[in-house]
């Protein structure tokens, strides 16, 4: 695995559920395991571009990941300390998403500062 796959399959994984946000699910949805609302879906949709943007475009896929995996570390943080009912920033939000976005900015950044730009592992 490298940079350049994590960017991929997270961005691919990201454009997916902003897309089931859209779709009566019980994962994703203003009623789902982890809530979404149309901004929420968007957020998802945009970081899965930025992250494919990063692995096909020139942006680099570590330069990529570190942007992302930053982006929801700093929504996690805000996550505890900013919801007011079930919303930050007109973004729904639940105890659920809290803490997915902590375990995606350990992933992500994980990924972009550990992984090899392109090519196999480092031995």
């Amino acid at each position: 695995m490298n940079a350049r796959n994590a960017a991929i399959l997270f961005g691919v994984v990201f454009l997916i559920v902003g897309a089931l946000g859209y779709v009566d699910n019980p994962i994703v949805g203003p009623t789902g395991l982890f809530m979404t609302n149309s901004l929420h879906n968007i957020v998802h949709i945009a970081s899965g571009v930025l992250l494919l943007a990063g692995a096909f475009l020139g942006l680099g896929s570590s330069t990529a990941l570190k942007i992302v995996g930053v982006i929801y570390g700093l929504v996690a943080v805000c996550g505890f300390f900013m919801v007011m009912d079930g919303q930050m920033f007109g973004v729904a939000i639940n105890e659920a998403d809290k803490w997915l976005h902590v375990g995606l900015a350990a992933a992500i950044l994980a990924a972009g500062f550990m992984l090899p730009e392109n090519g196999a592992a480092a031995p």
